[in-house]
């Protein structure tokens, strides 16, 4: 059953987001040694000299540890370089390698189970750029008997159209008035969003780019075709190159949700 599945997407992309914080702090607590000045923000660090270092302190965490049957030496025999040069620093490595080992067992437990559900083998398993992971969030997060049309996969995923013409969001003039029973046991109102924000994030976050990374296909062809049309198309023309990109992903996802409903 669906309801089976949601929670170990949910608990493996809980984990994933555990260890990007914790991989986070670790950029930040050497960032001396990644040559940034003082008065500089973690979040202008590079990303990609980020991902470099946390690989080259993964592998040193490797030689420290090497023949070590626990997951750490004792203190008394630890011996640092000159980037883990404290024990400090080695646990905090150990717990960021201890949350990469939970999120990989966490992704494989429920990509194993999707034979049991039947758009898996049926046709997400042969959609270019949809591994396990996207189809385990797929198929958890959208219950298709509820989808009268494919319109309705739109609107539950955040692709749909607000009623100012533009793309929805969590703007305060895209929000609805929803009825709730507060506290004291009493119905009163509150502003909510109208769309799955999990959902919405994999989908124009992570699935719209699989798809471009994967290369040739229907769906990255429909988003360059899309996006040279915008290019010419004069409301479109003058915008940023950013937004016209959002724009194509944006119709691209929806044209693989209409697919998906098919």
């Amino acid at each position: 059953m669906r309801s089976d599945l949601k929670p170990l997407v949910r608990g493996a992309y809980d984990i994933q987001k555990l260890r990007i914080q914790m991989g986070n702090r670790i950029v930040g607590n050497f960032k001396a040694k990644l040559g940034q000045a003082p008065s500089q923000k973690e979040e202008e660090i590079d990303d990609a000299k980020a991902k470099k270092l946390l690989k080259e302190l993964r592998e040193r965490f490797k030689k420290i540890t090497n023949g070590v049957k626990s997951l750490l030496p004792s203190r008394v025999k630890f011996v640092g370089d000159e980037l883990i040069s404290t024990y400090t620093e080695l646990c905090l490595l150990a717990q960021y390698q201890e949350l990469e080992r939970h999120e990989e067992q966490q992704f494989s437990i429920f990509g194993k189970t999707l034979e049991e559900y039947p758009i898996w083998p049926a046709w997400l398993k042969g959609v270019k750029g949809v591994g396990p992971a996207m189809a385990g969030v797929i198929i958890s997060e959208i219950d298709i008997a509820k989808s009268k049309y494919p319109s309705s996969l739109w609107k539950y995923a955040g692709l749909d159209v607000a009623e100012n013409g533009a793309g929805r969001s969590r703007k305060k003039e895209h929000l609805i008035k929803v009825k709730y029973i507060n506290k004291d046991g009493e119905e009163a109102e509150r502003d909510s969003i109208t769309f799955n924000p999990f959902l919405k994030t994999k989908l124009m976050g992570v699935l719209a780019a699989s798809f471009l990374r994967a290369g040739d296909g229907p769906y990255s062809r429909a988003y360059y075709e899309y996006k040279a049309r915008l290019e010419q198309h004069p409301a479109h023309m003058e915008k940023t190159k950013g937004h016209r990109h959002h724009v194509a992903q944006r119709r691209m996802i929806k044209i693989f949700l209409v697919d998906l409903y098919r």
